[in-house]
């Protein structure tokens, strides 16, 4: 009977992405778009690690923070955008059953490593505003390493017919479950509770520390200082207010007909946008990454100009 039954069960070689439906008038505009966003992010991100790395003004917490989720974001936009690309371009929407696999571990570890590295970000910002005085003691260089070691590493130790159809335009949890014909149910809870850890608990962190900056800077005589701490907080909270709700939305929300058409809208701002602007938001509004793009190109120019 199992020898039966084991012959009745169908091999499963690859998926087959759906993405954004057959709609092959609009496919090559697609992939114009995404390849624009795609080199702006990679270019973005890139500069800023580069920045971060060169120039000695810049080898502080908050920018060796910013640096690591730079570097992450090449990585994070890289396990998707490739591939949505090639799919746009060459019409081929099939992947392997391992490079979905694979796609989907890298993108769980490196979504949540962002989760966690927000909220160590929104962290360093709050003890450099609240607790200036002790800032240095308490955010050493000790302490930034073991920071940014725990969210990477945490997140990464977490995760750990002959096609069927995908409808989503990468391998993810919810698409994949929909095609398994046995009980899921403590899957799904798994995943929900990962879910919380990963994205609930970081979010509230992240928040508390805003709440404390932003009762912090309510007290500041300076209406000048006050206006400035505000329009840099407020642009980093639509940011992290943009990627950990829509998470939260596509995991943890019920799965409704409605939101089950709006996820991959969803999908689209925490696996696209949010690299696209992190680096304008976080450090290319910056006036000390300004300094350092300048420094580092009138030494180009010099040296340019003596060769």
């Amino acid at each position: 009977m199992a020898n039966a039954d084991l012959g009745n069960q169908t091999s499963i070689t690859q998926f087959i992405l759906l993405g954004f439906g057959n709609l092959q008038e609009l496919h090559f505009l697609l992939f114009l778009l995404f390849l624009v966003i795609y080199i702006a992010t990679m270019v973005g991100n890139i500069l800023i690690v580069v920045l971060v790395v060169a120039d000695q003004h810049l080898h502080t917490p908050m920018y060796f923070f910013l640096g690591n989720l730079s570097c992450l974001e090449t990585c994070y936009t890289s396990t998707i955008l490739p591939r949505v690309l090639a799919s746009l371009l060459t019409g081929d929407r099939t992947i392997s059953v391992s490079g979905c696999i694979t796609q989907f571990y890298f993108f769980g570890s490196l979504a949540a490593t962002e989760s966690y590295l927000l909220a160590i970000m929104s962290y360093d910002r709050y003890l450099a505003i609240c607790n200036p005085l002790h800032y240095a003691a308490l955010m050493n260089s000790k302490c930034c390493l073991q920071l940014i070691a725990g969210s990477w590493i945490s997140a990464f130790l977490a995760n750990c017919s002959d096609s069927l159809l995908l409808s989503h335009f990468f391998c993810d949890f919810s698409p994949i479950v929909k095609l398994s014909c046995s009980d899921t149910s403590l899957i799904e809870l798994l995943t929900f509770i990962m879910a919380f850890i990963f994205t609930v608990t970081p979010f509230l962190l992240t928040m508390t520390s805003y709440v404390c900056i932003i009762t912090t800077i309510l007290r500041t005589p300076s209406t000048r200082g006050r206006q400035k701490a505000f329009s840099t907080c407020s642009s980093h909270l639509i940011v992290v207010t943009i990627f950990y709700g829509t998470i939260i939305i596509v995991y943890m929300l019920p799965d409704t007909n409605t939101l089950r058409d709006l996820n991959k809208v969803f999908s689209v701002f925490y696996t696209v946008l949010t690299p696209l602007v992190n680096p304008l938001i976080y450090s290319l509004r910056n006036r000390e990454v300004h300094k350092a793009l300048r420094r580092k190109t009138a030494n180009k120019c010099r040296v340019f100009c003596k060769s």
